[in-house]
């Protein structure tokens, strides 16, 4: 027998509202031993078969549609031999919390947000009430997207293996927006059973998830003659396996979701490099890692579309004014200078003003850049297996 617990019954359970709505919705979970008055009551058996389940879980709905009308459940109660959970919806987080607190298993409805049905929506709102993880989010482009995604109305978590610093956003941009608008993670993505507890926090937390933004990256700037091992395997595990393990327990989620959400589009976006688009002298290790990539993203997309989950992957230029440049003790702008990379530079500032002359723009690549390109990838959805240059005209398709 499967173990049973939120991992499986959650996101089974938020893609009934997926559906029904066709925006979404957060699910808070409480543990409950009898079904609330007014809750859907749901015994999907103690099999752990996410088809079957789905089945009956559709079924269920079905029949309570049948005798309340058109408005949804305002709780799911979902039993499986002695487990047993109950799920409250909401249009955000702190909503759907509030519902669990009250115990409100009234009818629930979804209001539509602004800018639904319309042909051309504004660039953020194809994100607004979406659930999205960003791992790596507490600093550089990480931190970016975080923040562009929140702007925008997502609810985000943070998730880095510096938690410290993604407890520090997420206090932050909580505080700015007034509520729960980013949630922080601890996670190793070169680590499968940290990748795992992440997704089964997420489950637990809000039913599922919408956007999952691979962004968690690392890079050692050497010369494939004086590279140890340990460093190229160290890239290697974080860049290129991280994003499997990444997609593969994100990708359980999603596809449980869409068992009972069939029309719902989610998206996988790893943030890659153009760096996987051209060869990096110096940095094979890193350069490496990131073509492996767009051959996952591309084999992944291929198998995932069956569960309408997009696999796109997103190649910016060098974001030069973020800490994986511009470290004074580490950044790449120190690390080129002793690797002697760029030839008769003296100091670092001459390593980015070799740099900025390679981009036709005349700059690095920023933050609002790539989330122009998040926003695309997610609103575009007849595409998938794609790798979007973001590089300031520096990398041209052929």
């Amino acid at each position: 027998m499967s173990d049973i617990g939120h991992s499986f019954a959650a996101p089974l359970a938020r893609g009934l509202y997926l559906e029904v709505f066709g925006r979404p919705v957060v699910l808070a979970s409480t543990g409950a031993e009898s079904a609330p008055k007014g809750a859907l009551d749901v015994d999907i058996g103690r099999g752990g078969d996410e088809v079957a389940a789905a089945a009956v879980l559709r079924e269920a709905l079905a029949a309570w549609k049948a005798k309340q009308g058109e408005a949804m459940p305002g709780c799911v109660f979902v039993r499986a031999g002695a487990w047993s959970a109950a799920y409250w919806p909401g249009a955000s987080y702190d909503a759907a919390r509030g519902r669990a607190e009250r115990r409100d298993a009234s009818p629930f409805a979804s209001a539509p947000r602004a800018g639904d049905g319309a042909s051309a929506r504004g660039r953020g709102e194809v994100v607004a009430g979406r659930v999205a993880i960003v791992t790596g989010g507490a600093q550089g482009f990480g931190e970016e997207i975080v923040r562009g995604l929140c702007s925008s109305g997502a609810l985000v978590y943070v998730a880095d293996l510096n938690l410290a610093g993604a407890d520090k956003l997420a206090a932050t941009l909580n505080a700015e927006a007034g509520s729960t608008v980013a949630i922080p993670v601890s996670v190793n993505v070169s680590d499968e059973a940290s990748v795992a507890a992440m997704l089964a926090l997420v489950a637990e937390k809000t039913g599922g998830l919408d956007i999952v933004v691979s962004n968690a990256g690392v890079l050692k700037a050497s010369s494939v003659l004086d590279q140890e091992l340990s460093a190229f395997r160290f890239v290697t595990d974080v860049n290129y396996v991280g994003f499997m393990l990444v997609t593969k327990h994100a990708g359980l989620v999603l596809r449980k979701q869409s068992r009972t959400a069939p029309s719902w589009h989610t998206d996988v976006i790893q943030i890659n490099s153009k760096s996987g688009l051209e060869g990096s002298n110096k940095n094979g290790s890193y350069a490496g890692s990131k073509f492996g990539g767009l051959g996952l993203v591309q084999s992944f997309a291929l198998e995932l579309v069956e569960w309408k989950i997009k696999v796109n992957a997103i190649c910016p230029g060098n974001f030069l004014d973020g800490p994986l440049w511009s470290d004074p003790a580490k950044g790449l702008f120190v690390q080129y200078l002793r690797s002697g990379k760029v030839k008769g530079a003296k100091t670092a500032e001459d390593v980015r003003k070799a740099y900025e002359a390679k981009v036709p723009m005349g700059r690095g690549c920023e933050g609002p850049d790539v989330m122009r390109a998040v926003y695309y990838v997610v609103e575009q959805e007849y595409e998938t297996g794609q790798a979007l240059p973001v590089t300031g005209g520096q990398v041209m398709l052929s």
